[in-house]
């Protein structure tokens, strides 16, 4: 899995060469010096509260208390090293494979457990030696700790740079390995690099013929229909069905806005209700690590519908055959599948999901008995998908496509999914057109990346003018807006992106401004904490002065919600660690951002997560509002609230999910809720220290959460609880 996939958007790892790093892994990651006694990364973090970066040097002998504290409490090793499953599948395929002293080679070895395998795989003999390959530096700091912690420095040498730097004949690397241990794999398989990462370990740093743990990995499909993962993607349609006349997707523009080509990564098995399979699992590419793998690959297979439907998405996912005997696996495969095989149902975990790849449009309709032909082909890093009927080969589209030239907005899945539903559309129509009323030429000023609001606002008071900050999108925001003009039915004059950024806007623009609106929406922070979208205070608070005396400001307010939850799979998955697999690592569980059993005075994060992706999840309280913001002052001071959980049913409370509610005007007539009960928006989960138990009969426990918020220095929600 890609354990640093859950760094906070936007943060990204580059090196004192200025090697770029595009997606972070475990194999491939810069290294900045080259004396191996005084390493130096830079990272480079950003604020989501102003959008503004700065770089983070961490240092190989940073003291505890550094600004470099927390940078892997957010990431899953937790929860890869918490996966039970998987740990017991490595101990016995490494333990069946080195039966012998031999060099044992380790791409991307995290803390160091399946070194330590291998080394006790070879019962400690001096002739053994493993070399474990860790490019992350506060990775690397932590290996060294379990290492010595349960004493095994002596057979492994740790080497902090990525795989493809090391040279035999270095004093990295004396000989080539005659064994490989890997774990390089994410949900989609190919994209922590697994193919360059092993065509360069065959090449350079492997025997002919090795042995590897994986032996062998292979990539399933099934073809499925859903309207929830049709959602996600076909705005088109589900706009055609919106009676607010705006427009994101005209007709001929289609390939303006959408989601990128690729596969994304998914919990599956909470909406398999809402899932119907229409086909059987189809056997695709077969990766053998014991052997060097090509770059590119591409087959055809028709595959026959077992009932009929409309292919709206191809699920997929990977078997992992560790040993070359054929006797030990993992799967990633969905419930339904695992279910009726020998391998059998793995416990939920969040580090390894299954994939979804969307066709195109409303889907592709199939009788039952039907063959479809997918075309499939893999890359370095991803797997890419083509379907179609085997009598039609092309997926017409309704309009001619208009020249748009290289302009294509991205965005995910959920906030596609976002602005085709006609509920949330109907509530931002309303409430701007109530902010609108009496204003006879509105001077409106969207701060956030909003493209909806922008429409709405022109559409519906054809005087108004709309000026745009767009921070994240930016220039792409202005040619999108002068692309779909024409056909929105508004001149290109009445909207204006502003491009010399929030302090020049008083000089540039001396009329004051009547209308001051967001969704509150931030590309690139849609995977980070709820309240990170504070933003828009924030920027309001900036912008006061540019406001006229009943300038109209939407949100009127932000509310920060919360309810007690039962969540016992994501508890299990970020609970602290104690032995895995014999191997000590209760030093990791403060770093790595452990739950439960902490030294006095650390606590857990909060961490974003879809809750209704975390496996079994029960509501044990009312929902209950922890602090409120007023946006139509600017900020003041530090924000806190306080709040005793009202529990309405019983169970085990292992934490708090946490949302904002988005209240659009003064009468509180519109609230959008981003909460639980909506899937497209993330939730904060707070896991408590320890599981509380709550009874309605008899003595049970009580929580009270103390919160607390200063948005003048940072976007850190302080959660403190007491029970009692």
């Amino acid at each position: 899995m890609s354990p640093l996939s859950s760094l906070p958007p936007k943060t990204f790892i580059s090196s004192f060469h200025c090697h770029s790093v595009t997606r972070l892994r475990r194999s491939v990651t810069a290294r900045t010096m080259s004396s191996q006694s005084s390493q130096r990364v830079f990272q480079l973090r950003q604020d989501p509260l102003t959008g503004n970066s700065e770089w983070i040097v961490i240092e190989d002998n940073d003291q505890p208390g550094t600004s470099t504290d927390g940078l892997l409490a957010t990431t899953s090793y937790l929860d890869m090293l918490n996966d039970s499953r998987r740990n017991i599948a490595y101990r016995l395929a490494i333990e069946k494979t080195i039966t012998e002293p031999c060099h044992v080679l380790d791409i991307g070895a995290g803390t160091g457990l399946l070194s330590m395998m291998a080394v006790r795989a070879m019962r400690g003999d001096s002739k053994g030696m493993v070399t474990a390959c860790e490019s992350y530096l506060p990775m690397v700091k932590l290996m060294r700790k379990v290492l010595h912690k349960n004493g095994m420095t002596k057979n492994i040498n740790l080497i902090n740079k990525r795989s493809d730097e090391l040279k035999v004949g270095s004093e990295d690397i004396a000989s080539r390995a005659d064994v490989l241990v890997s774990e390089i794999l994410d949900s989609e398989l190919l994209g922590e690099g697994l193919i360059p990462s092993l065509q360069h370990a065959h090449d350079m740093l492997l025997v002919d013929y090795p042995k590897t743990v994986p032996y062998r990995a292979t990539i399933y499909c099934q073809l499925v229909e859903s309207t929830f993962l049709c959602n996600l993607h076909d705005l088109r349609n589900n706009e055609a069905k919106t009676s607010d006349g705006v427009r994101l997707v005209p007709p001929g523009l289609e390939s303006l806005f959408g989601i990128k080509s690729q596969q994304y990564s998914m919990h599956v098995d909470a909406i398999e209700k809402d899932i119907k399979l229409l086909s059987e699992p189809v056997k695709l590419f077969e990766f053998d690590f014991w052997k060097r793998p090509e770059s590119n690959g591409e087959l055809d297979v028709h595959i026959e519908a077992k009932t009929a439907g409309s292919v709206h998405a191809i699920i997929s996912w990977w078997v992992l055959q560790l040993d070359s005997e054929g006797t030990i696996f993992y799967s990633t495969a969905p419930r339904w599948i695992d279910s009726n095989s020998e391998i059998g149902v793995r416990d939920w975990c969040d580090h390894w999901k299954q994939c979804v790849w969307f066709t195109p449009g409303a889907g592709v309709s199939i009788s039952k008995g039907e063959k479809v032909h997918l075309h499939a082909a893999h890359t370095c890093t991803n797997i890419l998908y083509n379907l179609k009927k085997t009598r039609s080969l092309t997926h017409e589209l309704t309009h001619s496509p208009l020249s748009t030239g290289d302009l294509h907005l991205t965005f995910p899945p959920e906030r596609v999914a976002i602005y085709g539903d006609s509920i949330y559309r109907q509530s931002l129509f309303e409430a701007t057109r109530k902010a609108l009323q009496g204003k006879s030429y509105p001077q409106c000023l969207v701060i956030d990346d909003s493209l909806l609001l922008p429409l709405m606002a022109l559409h519906i008071s054809n005087r108004s003018r709309v000026l745009s900050l767009s921070p994240g999108l930016q220039e792409n925001a202005a040619r999108y807006f002068e692309a779909i003009a024409d056909s929105n039915g508004f001149s290109k004059d009445r909207f204006e992106y502003f491009r010399d950024g929030k302090a020049n806007l008083a000089k540039a623009y001396p009329s004051k401004i009547d209308l001051l609106i967001g969704e509150p929406y931030y590309s690139g922070l849609e995977s980070g904490l709820p309240w990170q979208n504070l933003r828009f205070w924030k920027d309001r608070t900036l912008l006061d002065s540019v406001l006229s005396e009943d300038a109209v400001v939407m949100p009127y307010k932000g509310v920060l919600r919360g309810c007690a939850m039962y969540l016992p799979d994501l508890w299990k998955s970020r609970c602290c660690l104690g032995s895995v697999e014999g191997f000590d690592h209760t030093l990791v569980n403060t770093t790595l951002g452990g739950c439960g059993d902490l030294p006095s005075g650390k606590d857990s994060p909060c961490l974003p997560f879809f809750i209704w992706q975390c496996g079994e999840t029960k509501k044990l309280s009312k929902e209950f509002t922890v602090m409120e913001f007023d946006f139509s002052k600017p900020i003041t001071g530090p924000c806190s609230g306080e709040v005793q959980i009202d529990f309405i049913k019983p169970g085990v409370c292992h934490g708090i999910a946490l949302w904002m509610d988005w209240v659009m005007d003064e009468e509180n007539s519109t609230v959008i809720s981003t909460g639980p009960d909506e899937k497209y928006w993330k939730q904060g989960v707070k896991l408590l220290g320890k599981p509380v138990t709550v009874r309605m009969e008899g003595p049970s426990s009580s929580i009270g959460i103390q919160a607390s918020l200063d948005l003048s220095s940072n976007s850190e929600l302080i959660i403190t609880h007491t029970i009692s």
